[in-house]
């Protein structure tokens, strides 16, 4: 698929770090220029530096998306500067990381995940909207997760804005069927960003052989193996594919465990 990306414009939201930077650095590599927008500006300008010093066309716009007047913003800067937007990912996420007891559950906090994670995505593709309909062949590629599926403890808030971002997403693809805007979603399983953070949060990874057997393939997932997929959902070698959700994981939600 070397440069069927050429021409296309491609935001990416959360894209600053982790499976998002790993889908950013995909997409610029097959010759797209690749729209940023992350609400950390420190993950954001080291991004961009990096990747603009491999040659890639990147630009870095600051957006919180749980915030709707930056989301319009952000849509105004992106018409101005490129009049059209061919795929948009709406990879933003947060709340996996601080599980709470139920009874210590604050509505704040759980309105906050589903502002990002769920509102977030729909506020993006609604502003989009015009963009996308300047486009040849458009398409939003929702991230959600396989938490949208199953869950540990005490994940409330994350499971349930990626539960509802599967949906979303078949709403997505039925409603905009008439602007010619295809809509998808990866449910990405166990991803290690670890060497994909900002320099003041990377770690080495280190995975025991009992977290690689979790797998069936063997292994932990990386941004790349998402990355890749979401360049042949985004293109037109899946025009025929539409309201669908692809699971990669690794085979770990299939593999059943009696112990």
């Amino acid at each position: 698929m070397s440069g069927i990306y050429k021409s296309k414009v491609v935001l990416i939201t959360g894209g600053a770090q982790g499976i998002g930077l790993g889908m950013a650095q995909a997409f610029a590599r097959k010759g797209a220029t690749v729209i940023i927008a992350d609400c950390d500006h420190e993950a954001g300008a080291e991004t961009l530096a990096k990747l603009k010093q491999k040659k890639l066309k990147v630009q870095f716009e600051l957006c919180d998306v749980s915030l709707e007047n930056q989301i319009s913003e952000l849509f105004k800067t992106v018409g101005k500067t490129h009049k059209k937007l061919d795929v948009l990912v709406n990879n933003s996420g947060t709340g996996f990381q601080k599980p709470v007891p139920l009874e210590e559950l604050l509505s704040a906090d759980f309105d906050r995940i589903l502002a990002v994670n769920l509102r977030g995505p729909l506020l993006c593709t609604k502003y989009a909207l015009p963009l996308l309909e300047k486009s040849d062949a458009p398409a939003v590629l929702n991230i959600t997760s396989t938490r949208a599926f199953m869950s540990e403890p005490d994940t409330f808030g994350y499971s349930a804005s990626k539960g509802g971002l599967e949906a979303l997403t078949h709403s997505l693809a039925i409603s905009l069927a008439g602007k010619r805007i295809r809509v998808n979603a990866i449910a990405p399983g166990w991803i290690e960003t670890g060497p994909w953070e900002k320099k003041s949060k990377r770690y080495e990874p280190k995975h025991s052989q009992a977290d690689k057997e979790q797998h069936p393939v063997g292994r932990v997932g990386e941004p790349e193996d998402i990355a890749e997929a979401a360049l042949f959902l985004c293109s037109e070698k899946a025009g025929f594919i539409t309201g669908q959700h692809l699971i990669i994981d690794g085979g770990m939600t299939v593999k059943m465990i009696y112990h």
